[in-house]
């Protein structure tokens, strides 16, 4: 099983030798699927590895613009179907510099076995443009928007590929984006999801990926017979799914101590307030940095969060991918850490991820542990077919039992294959059976 999963990366360094993040992301899951190659060899002989990683469909295309100033600028859209075994494409649109086809492929791959994990009948995709939204007009914003639509609206359908948000792409995006698109094709609300609730969104999305990195959290550390009351947690980001991964955290006993954005880090040894980083972030659209004048027991300090030296129970990393290497692993096994979930997608290197297990410190990865905001957007798609809302309690009831579940999966692979507590080998497995199996009963599609 060994040769054939070499065989297979091989490949994918001969076909993409400049997408580092796509083979970090491919690489990490094929090297913890040999257990479950070796109990279905059925597998291997229909390739399913090879089929796995090579995505349905990669669209590219530009995008132009004119800015306020009149100047016309042209940016490059992105949009990879990477599975529908299981259902339509889902997966967000990410507005951020760094966006490329290796970014999206990985996070499109990444997705087909997290929303495998949901139980939810849906495929793995994911979109973007390298347009940064950060201190543009909201006329410049629109007008990038219908753009991207006009072309990215041939690709997109409610029961063929369903995009949502990501980062950069937030309440307004959506709404501009899915004005265009109904512009373009009529009203239908079950296009795009993170919509508004005045037009077919659905309550509890907006807190779902950080509420439900708290739900798996809690799952993880119960099923160690411990408690997430009294923990000290240390969070990255202050965007959407930090701030509510420190409400949540902070209502089932924990207290936050940190929160970041790219310029540096809040420490608040008192506990982070969740309503002032709403203000600063979603109210005001300003930088974490403004938390310490508001709260005078807070500091403030450049630099990245997992650089501070302080004793912490828990980490949970919601800023974005690669933001945690081998030695800021080290500390964070130094400062006494047992757990470390991920509510960004990829945040560890893979030699941070390493550092994890040497350290006996309990991981639970993004495909798992944010698989939150998925969950809920494809809650939404059931609601927009319905033609009904459900109220945020039954939502979040919903939200909570996914996570739960979730961890019960990976938690069942770890046990049947022997792995030692490897809650991130175990969540590979059981998203990756579902979609070979699925994959297996289609044929050659």
């Amino acid at each position: 099983m060994k040769s054939y999963i070499e065989s297979v990366k091989d490949e994918i360094q001969r076909r993409d030798p400049d997408q580092t993040e796509f083979q970090e992301a491919a690489f990490t899951v094929l090297d913890s699927l040999e257990p479950t190659l070796a109990d279905h060899p059925e597998y291997v002989e229909a390739n399913l590895l090879a089929q796995l990683v090579e995505p349905e469909r990669v669209i590219q295309f530009r995008v132009p613009w004119q800015s306020d100033d009149g100047k016309f600028h042209v940016n490059r859209g992105f949009r990879v179907q990477f599975n529908s075994a299981i259902g339509p494409y889902k997966g967000g649109l990410r507005l951020h510099p760094s966006v490329n086809l290796s970014v999206v492929k990985f996070l499109g791959f990444e997705q087909i076995l997290k929303n495998s994990l949901t139980g939810l009948p849906i495929g793995g995709a994911k979109g973007g443009n390298d347009f940064d939204p950060k201190g543009k007009s909201d006329s410049e914003v629109m007008r990038f928007c219908q753009s991207f639509m006009t072309e990215l609206q041939r690709h997109i359908g409610p029961d063929l590929d369903v995009p949502a948000g990501d980062i950069g792409v937030g309440a307004r995006e959506i709404g501009y984006l899915f004005g265009a698109y109904k512009r373009l094709n009529g009203y239908q609300n079950g296009v795009l999801t993170g919509k508004g609730l005045t037009f077919g969104g659905s309550l509890a999305r907006t807190e779902a990926t950080g509420f439900g990195l708290l739900y798996y959290t809690n799952a993880l550390v119960k099923a160690q017979g411990d408690t997430l009351t009294g923990k000290r947690i240390k969070i990255s980001g202050s965007g959407n799914v930090a701030t509510y991964a420190v409400q949540k955290a902070t209502e089932l006993g924990a207290k936050v101590v940190t929160v970041s954005d790219s310029n540096g880090y809040i420490y608040d040894p008192k506990g982070i307030d969740y309503q002032v980083v709403k203000q600063i972030k979603e109210v005001e659209r300003g930088r974490i940095r403004e938390y310490a004048d508001r709260v005078a027991s807070a500091e403030y300090h450049g630099g990245s969060v997992w650089d501070f030296d302080v004793d912490y129970d828990i980490a949970l990393p919601c800023a974005t991918q690669n933001e945690i290497n081998k030695d800021q692993a080290k500390l964070i096994a130094k400062d006494g850490a047992k757990y470390i979930c991920e509510g960004a997608n990829m945040p560890s290197y893979p030699d941070a991820i390493a550092v994890y297990r040497d350290s006996n410190i309990l991981y639970g990865p993004a495909k798992a542990a944010n698989a939150g905001g998925v969950a809920v957007s494809a809650l939404e798609m059931s609601q927009n077919s319905e033609r009904l809302s459900w109220s945020f309690e039954t939502v979040d009831n919903r939200l909570q039992d996914i996570m739960e579940d979730i961890f019960e999966k990976s938690q069942a692979a770890d046990k049947k294959y022997h792995l030692d507590r490897d809650y991130q080998a175990g969540a590979n497995i059981a998203g990756f059976e579902k979609v070979a199996t699925a994959m297996l009963a289609q044929g050659l599609v």
